[in-house]
């Protein structure tokens, strides 16, 4: 299946290089070819002048060129431009030279900037985040935009205005989303590191989806994040990696000092003492995940258990708080409502007529519509009181483990926007049933590969911590990393 045949449109030079990953090096490529380094053994090779900064965009390039058509990771690309942000990198810079792409939320100079709905297929970007501003004050060089379901709603990559994300490991299965299109391109090597978001999963699931690591840290922990707008901002930026030690790195890099928590500075591999970990398997309506999955999390908590930890199976957990679920859904529907005003605006008439939005954000913000403002106002207090059982919770464990969702990532259609919205909103109160209490309560977790379906798709689990504990989640991700090196296999789409 080849699609977005336009898409690429990289420099004359381009076209004259030859031979992937071999381009100006003296890297072994017998052992390991550039372009399957995780972003801080990249650096170091670029540091070390055995590729220049240059050389790593036309690398990725020519990966992108034969890779992307039946991928669609990417939304947009901009390989002279990348390379001439290359050319002026600054060298000292700890990532200089190092490649990674934007999720189409988030606005760049002179880049389309879509939020993968028909709404804004004409839009283009003018100015930058400021987490951007941070990566690239990191010395990463942008190469374009990577795709996302229709305002990041859904945790599929299925916009039904543009073509789908498929899964690098069987393109009949979703990849994921919110960021799906940057967990796929990660998984497929067509970048080290990608920008990601996350609002109620949205970093998670396409991580576990693809396998790649995937951290969302704790809410506070980086200025300017969040919806304004919200009454419980939800969202978090931070990129999908291979490795926990770039993750940790572009931690360090992009945090902002805050009075209520503590910096969590560069954190590398290191012996922790036993912790008391909580493992449990069922979601937030009470229902156990399916069979790969769960036996996942469990060969996760025997691992811990190997490693010194004391592991505490437990059933009833603060994700089945009673009335969280539906408060949740009504904040997230808010920000739904929100968009379908600005729809109205921009067009004249309701998106129901003008088709400028899916049926499942009309739904979300119809459902919003039909909440009164005392229900609303008493879920934010329930969301609230849940935080502080949380953060009780976390007095009594150290982490959490659980899975990242409830099944193994579905196929492409039964989580897209189209689908019935009655019928899409149990599938996903069934399958996100793990990760927005963490959105919700500003709490940690990481989603980590551990596993493969029977039919080889990736599983996550999800570790979680206290409020500021990144560093443990870091600690306990690279144990589990050098115990189960989920980085070595390549998916099916990566091999070109």
């Amino acid at each position: 299946m080849m699609r977005r045949r336009g898409l690429l449109k990289a420099g004359a030079a381009l076209a004259a290089l030859s031979g992937c990953g071999r381009s100006g090096t003296n890297i072994d490529v017998r052992t390991q070819e550039p372009w399957a380094m995780d972003a801080t053994d990249l650096a170091a090779a670029i540091r070390a002048k055995e590729l220049s900064a240059v050389d790593a965009v036309e690398m990725f390039a020519r990966r992108i060129e034969k890779i992307e058509p039946s991928l669609g990771a990417f939304t947009h690309l901009d390989i002279d431009g990348a390379l001439d942000r290359a050319r002026a990198v600054d060298p000292s810079r700890p990532f200089a030279g190092v490649p990674f792409a934007i999720k189409d939320l988030y606005d760049y100079p002179g880049m389309p900037w879509r939020y993968g709905s028909a709404l804004f297929r004409e839009h283009r970007g003018g100015g930058k985040s400021p987490y951007t501003e941070k990566l690239e004050a990191a010395g990463l060089v942008a190469m374009g935009k990577t795709t996302t379901p229709e305002f990041g709603l859904l945790p599929t990559t299925e916009p039904l205005a543009f073509e789908p994300t498929v899964n690098p490991w069987n393109a009949a299965h979703s990849c994921g989303g919110s960021s799906g299109g940057a967990a796929a391109a990660v998984a497929a090597r067509l970048l080290p590191l990608a920008y990601a978001s996350d609002g109620g999963g949205s970093i998670r699931i396409p991580a576990a989806a693809c396998g790649v690591f995937g951290l969302k840290c704790t809410r506070g922990r980086f200025s300017g994040q969040g919806e304004p707008k919200l009454a419980i901002p939800l969202s978090i930026h931070h990129p999908h990696t291979r490795s926990v030690r770039d993750s940790a790195a572009i931690l360090a890099l992009t945090e902002t000092p805050q009075e209520r928590l503590a910096p969590v500075g560069h954190v590398g591999p290191q012996r922790l003492a036993p912790l008391k970990v909580a493992l449990s398997v069922n979601n937030a309506l009470g229902r156990r995940a399916d069979a790969d999955v769960a036996a996942a999390v469990e060969r996760c908590g025997r691992r811990l258990e190997e490693m010194g930890h004391l592991i505490e199976v437990v059933e009833a957990t603060p994700l089945q708080s009673e009335g969280f679920p539906e408060a949740f859904t009504a904040l997230w529907a808010s920000g739904a409502f929100g968009i379908y005003q600005v729809a109205t605006e921009l067009a004249g008439v309701k998106p129901e007529e003008s088709g400028l939005l899916e049926p499942f954000t009309i739904g979300l913000a119809e459902l919003f519509r039909s909440t009164s403002e005392a229900a609303f106002a008493a879920g934010i207090a329930r969301i609230q009181a849940v935080e502080a059982d949380v953060d009780r919770w976390f007095g009594r464990y150290d982490a959490w483990l659980t899975p990242v969702v409830g099944t193994v990532t579905p196929k492409l259609g039964f989580l897209a926007g189209g689908v019935p919205f009655t019928e899409l909103m149990a599938r996903l109160a069934d399958y996100v049933g793990y990760t927005p209490l963490h959105n919700a309560c500003g709490t940690p977790a990481a989603a980590i590969p551990f596993g493969k379906s029977a039919e080889g798709l990736p599983i996550g689990v999800q570790i979680a911590a206290g409020k500021g504990r990144e560093d443990l989640l870091l600690k306990v991700a690279y144990a589990l990393e050098e115990s189960d090196p989920w980085a070595r296999e390549l998916p099916a789409a990566a091999i070109v």
